[in-house]
């Protein structure tokens, strides 16, 4: 018999049916009485200061109610809150092509739109600058005044052990270039957000969240309103993987707009919009230098990255220090510098994408560590498993590690693709390539430093025997509400289909920190389990009081709480939780996670990098190559995860496919690049994405 009930089981995501069916209901999807449809005038100009914005003619326009302009939110707003360097909407200066200036509320959407041309924008031309070059050198180009040195944002400059002796020991030396380009989220479902202010003096903001509580805190500061008025909403997202996770200029239009006219505003970013709204992939300049042994064991790295960010800062503090953080959790490093710049250029920001940080750092580092093999002589996929980080270890750089799953998923390559056999000796055109990865799950500190919860859940069961989670996670398709309603469900001993998940509403729900940094499942299942065990004692023990037989000796499942050492002596759930209720009243319980201390260093930097359990990956590409054209075909992905215990292995078979589609779209066709400031590919058209037919 298994050890669970629900865990490991194959399970159909609760809301499925929804999603197929079309019944569920996206921020879009909401109509509200005498609602009012929003627009955002963007900035044409990549870098000009606002001489005159006058509204007049707008507000004159048939069916527009009310306008807004930064001066109506001057607060600097944002993510980090250390770096918050961003306002809802420009005030005096705009700093890309595209970012908002102005909002219009009116009672149609074809009314707004009109109106945008009637706004009367009068800018003063700045030298703009687009590339981490211009970005280092420029100290006469300030995109913002707070820069130290030029258009610098942030510099990291980390060194442990001795990496002069470290390469002195060395046999050879690489020293490498890489480029990585920038890319972006492309979602299915554009941004959406629809306020709506009651005659209860309460606003709620209905919308594609990735985390309503960072957002909840944010609408407090620019808007004035204590956060117990502010209601924050997280809807299905169509697809997030990092570019919802940033506070987004028509959340705080609609929420201001809402205020102001006393009537629900939507705004629905068309998808050209979405494309400057941005927060993607960083383009990221590498070079590293990596000394080893004739046997190949690494005896230092010199690690330099340069980041182009955008106009604003996102994530981007965070960002920095995870492009040299993580390298050391795959192979063992005993000397390691890191040196780290991010830049601002006028192009839209740059922010968190799935594998926030690590994508490109990671990229360069195995590229240069199958160029070492083929120096030394070496297989790469041997290679690879001769200089592993072990298990129950810390890094040079202090972080803790436990489980290490990396070779057993090269182990596992190698039995699946043969790879050292047809490693160099396939025909011309042919060609097989090996990588290895690893992230976090979850950070081991919260944005905000305090010692609170990084994640709640409370959960209250019925007199029917049905059960409510509430947690502020947010589904963004990942398959969080599955993976609470099944944790929930195993620690009871009921059906999945018994549970009812409330997720991402900051009125009703204790506070989750995001859906984000592969966090959810490790963090909010730890929550919802610490409440599940707590509700569980309470029900065991009313039914061992029934059965007469000690609590220790019962088990719950299927609906069932029964005697393990007599499985037809039970008593149903739903009896034992009205027999529990009647003992203790109401049957609610509050859980809670908080990553240990001590996972990480205390110098300075320390916070970004840390996790209470790291993730493990290895991929083989079979690639085919035209000698006469060029044409790149990648004929098979074989990827091995090591990813702890599935609890739904249909999830993870879907989080592993999506993320080789999304890494095959990076490396092979994806590119956010941009002319004089004005994006070069911002429609589906243009901006290739693999499909089905891929």
């Amino acid at each position: 018999m298994s050890e669970f009930s629900v865990i490991g089981r194959r399970l159909p995501k609760v809301n499925a049916w929804a999603h197929l069916t079309g019944q569920a209901r996206y921020a879009d999807d909401l109509f509200l009485p005498r609602m009012l449809y929003g627009r955002l005038l963007r900035a044409t100009r990549p870098h000009a200061r606002i001489r005159r914005l006058d509204v007049t003619r707008a507000l004159a326009h048939p069916g527009v109610v009310a306008i807004v302009t930064g001066a109506d939110m001057p607060e600097k707003m944002g993510i980090m809150p250390s770096t918050q360097d961003e306002t809802a909407l420009a005030v005096d200066k705009v700093r890309y092509v595209g970012e908002p200036v102005a909002a219009i509320a009116a009672t149609d959407e074809d009314a707004a739109f009109d109106a945008l041309s009637l706004i009367d924008v009068d800018y003063e031309d700045l030298e703009p600058i687009f590339t981490i070059e211009e970005a280092l050198e420029r100290e006469d180009v300030k995109i913002h005044d707070t820069s130290k040195r030029a258009n610098v944002f942030k510099e990291v400059h980390l060194s442990f052990g001795d990496l002069e002796a470290g390469f002195a020991a060395a046999d050879h030396v690489r020293d490498d270039w890489f480029f990585f380009e920038g890319n972006t989220h492309a979602p299915i479902e554009t941004h959406s957000a629809v306020a709506s202010y009651g005659a209860d003096d309460k606003l709620t903001l209905w919308t594609a969240t990735q985390v309503p509580h960072y957002l909840h805190r944010e609408l407090e500061k620019v808007l004035g309103l204590p956060r117990s008025r502010i209601r924050v909403v997280a809807t299905p997202n169509g697809g997030a993987f990092g570019g919802k996770s940033d506070p987004f200029a028509h959340e705080f239009a609609a929420a201001l707009l809402s205020l102001r006219t006393g009537r629900p505003v939507k705004f629905t970013l068309d998808r050209e919009e979405v494309f400057y709204a941005h927060r993607g992939r960083h383009p990221v300049k590498m070079r590293i230098r990596t000394g080893v042994k004739k046997d190949g064991e690494i005896t230092a790295v010199h690690y330099q990255s340069f980041l182009d960010g955008g106009a604003y800062a996102s994530y981007g503090i965070a960002t920095t220090y995870y492009t040299g953080a993580l390298l050391t959790v795959t192979y063992r490093i005993p000397a390691y510098k890191f040196d780290g710049v991010r830049v601002y250029t006028n192009k839209p920001p740059c922010g968190p994408k799935r594998g926030h940080g690590t994508t490109q750092p990671r990229y360069g580092f195995e590229c240069q560590l199958d160029k070492i093999a083929v120096d030394l002589g070496l297989d790469p996929l041997e290679y690879r498993k001769r200089i592993l980080q072990p298990p129950n270890s810390r890094t040079v750089n202090e972080l803790r590690i436990t489980s290490m799953g990396l070779g057993e998923c090269l182990d596992a390559l190698q039995r699946a693709t043969k790879f050292s056999e047809k490693y160099g000796q396939l025909p011309r055109g042919k060609g097989i390539g090996i990588a290895g990865s690893a992230y976090i799950s979850g950070a081991g500190l919260p944005i905000y430093w305090n010692e609170m919860p990084h994640s709640g859940a409370e959960i209250r069961i019925d007199r029917g025997g049905g059960v409510t989670v509430m947690c502020g996670t947010s589904e963004i398709g990942q398959g969080s509400d599955m993976v609470l309603a099944s944790v929930a469900a195993e620690a009871l001993g009921v059906l999945p289909e018994d549970v009812h998940v409330v997720s991402g509403d900051t009125s009703l729900a204790p506070v989750d920190l995001g859906s984000y940094s592969s966090r959810v499942t490790f963090m909010a299942g730890n929550a919802t389990k610490d409440a599940a065990m707590k509700l569980r004692a309470l029900v065991v023990e009313a039914a061992a009081e029934k059965l007469g037989v000690p609590a220790e000796r019962l088990l719950t499942a299927y609906r069932r709480v029964y005697d393990r050492d007599d499985p037809s002596r039970f008593v149903t759930f739903t009896d034992a939780a009205v027999l529990a209720e009647s003992t203790h009243g109401t049957l609610v319980a509050a859980g809670s996670y908080k990553p240990p201390k001590g996972i990480g260093g205390t110098f300075k930097g320390a916070g970004v990098g840390p996790s209470p359990a790291y993730s493990y990956q290895a991929t083989v590409a079979e690639v085919s190559v035209d000698v006469e054209t060029g044409t790149l075909t990648v004929d098979k992905l074989t990827t091995a995860h090591d990813c702890g215990r599935a609890l739904n292995p249909a999830n993870v078979e879907g989080q592993v496919e999506g993320s080789a589609y999304m890494g095959y779209g990076e490396i092979v066709v994806e590119e956010q690049v941009f002319r004089g400031g004005l994006h070069k590919k911002p429609s589906l058209l243009d901006y290739k994405l693999p499909t089905s037919l891929d």
